[in-house]
């Protein structure tokens, strides 16, 4: 069984957003279509505490229960069957959707009977790029659907060094008319 997983699609890491990956909201119709080709999908967000460590490293963003913590309008969000909440905890950063505190995703996934994971998602770099990782770790075949991911890309290398890793790893990249 093959699942799609969703990372962080929220306004906040959108443009207009207090933290956005450049075009990030471009991403929502690939995300959209590729749903139709997944019988599971879930997702995660950020769901930040007002006060958090990880506001001293980002400017406050995804704090719950505000807009900017909701998914992108544009997101088919009904298709969703399971939304993992992380980075929930004052000392938490939350970056990878193993992290979820309100459910264990490998566990859900492994009930499943999930082999394969697809990322998609916000943002390349950090969420997408550990969640690959840990969905490697977890000993799920991991693809990374290159045209339904962002980056922030702050720094002119950060996406290519975070694919270079998330390649070395283990994780298959494709485009999602692949998938």
């Amino acid at each position: 069984m093959k699942a799609l997983i969703i990372v962080d699609l929220q306004n906040d890491f959108c443009p207009g957003g207090a933290l956005p990956a450049p075009e990030g909201d471009h991403i929502v119709p690939v995300i959209n279509k590729l749903m139709n080709k997944f019988y599971l999908i879930v997702a995660s967000k950020d769901w930040h505490p007002e006060s958090t460590v990880h506001f001293e490293k980002w400017p406050a963003h995804c704090v719950r229960k505000t807009s900017g913590a909701e998914f992108h309008p544009g997101l088919n969000s009904a298709k969703i069957q399971k939304v993992f909440l992380k980075g929930t905890d004052d000392k938490d950063d939350g970056y990878s959707a193993f992290e979820a505190t309100n459910e264990n995703l490998a566990e859900y996934l492994r009930k499943k009977q999930v082999s394969e994971l697809y990322v998609t998602g916000l943002v390349t770099e950090y969420c997408v790029k550990q969640t690959a990782l840990e969905s490697l770790r977890q000993g799920f075949k991991t693809f990374v659907v290159e045209d339904a991911v962002q980056g922030i890309n702050a720094h002119p290398n950060d996406v290519p060094q975070a694919k270079a890793e998330m390649e070395e790893a283990g994780a298959h990249f494709i485009k999602a008319d692949e998938v």
